[in-house]
């Protein structure tokens, strides 16, 4: 199971940056719905990934319980903002509603941008960090994994603080955690697996 996990997370971080760089390339709606779409699609996928890792590395039962409740937060929330996005706010626009940049993705102050930053800022960087220090062996690969998740976590957390209280571009920090990140440990995980 940890190989077939470890593909979806890779094709699904593909998928992912893809369709961002889609609509930053296009600009056209469809794309933003494709790229909200993954956003959506990706949080369930996050908890896949990191259910099967606390599985490989024996996470106890609090720190997995906890990651399962971080995780849980993160895909309503992320669940809530894009999907509102989607059928509410960007239609009330096509009908020619003038919708305040602050209920709207992509401006900041926003609502929904503080909802999908809570996501996958402050709780995804918790569930990393749950799994980071419930990794506790001496096998490297284990500990070249616990210090990705944990670099992981402290990126997404660092991206929601430094949003929220300094500089809304500092936010660019956590996807590097959320994104890249979760490639490069669904490619541990395969590496892992194969070492068994």
């Amino acid at each position: 199971m940890t190989k077939k996990i470890s593909v979806i997370g890779v094709f699904t971080c593909i998928l992912y940056f893809i369709s961002v760089g889609l609509f930053l390339i296009t600009k056209e709606e469809a794309a933003l719905t494709i790229w909200e779409l993954m956003t959506f699609l990706s949080a369930p996928v996050e908890l896949l990934v990191l259910l099967e890792l606390s599985n490989l590395v024996n996470a106890t039962a609090i720190y997995k319980n906890a990651m399962l409740v971080f995780m849980a937060c993160a895909c309503a929330l992320t669940s809530v903002a894009h999907i509102v996005n989607i059928t509410v706010t960007r239609r009330l626009i096509s009908e020619g509603i003038n919708v305040p940049e602050y209920f709207r993705i992509g401006f900041w102050p926003s609502v929904e941008m503080a909802i999908d930053y809570l996501a996958w800022g402050f709780f995804v960087g918790l569930a990393f960090l749950c799994i980071g220090f419930a990794t506790n062996s001496k096998d490297k690969q284990k500990l070249i994994i616990k210090v990705t998740v944990l670099v992981c976590g402290m990126l997404c957390l660092s991206g929601f603080f430094g949003a929220i209280f300094i500089n809304e571009n500092l936010w660019y920090v956590a996807p590097m955690g959320y994104g890249l990140g979760s490639m490069i440990i669904c490619i541990q995980m395969m590496r892992l697996k194969l070492a068994d």
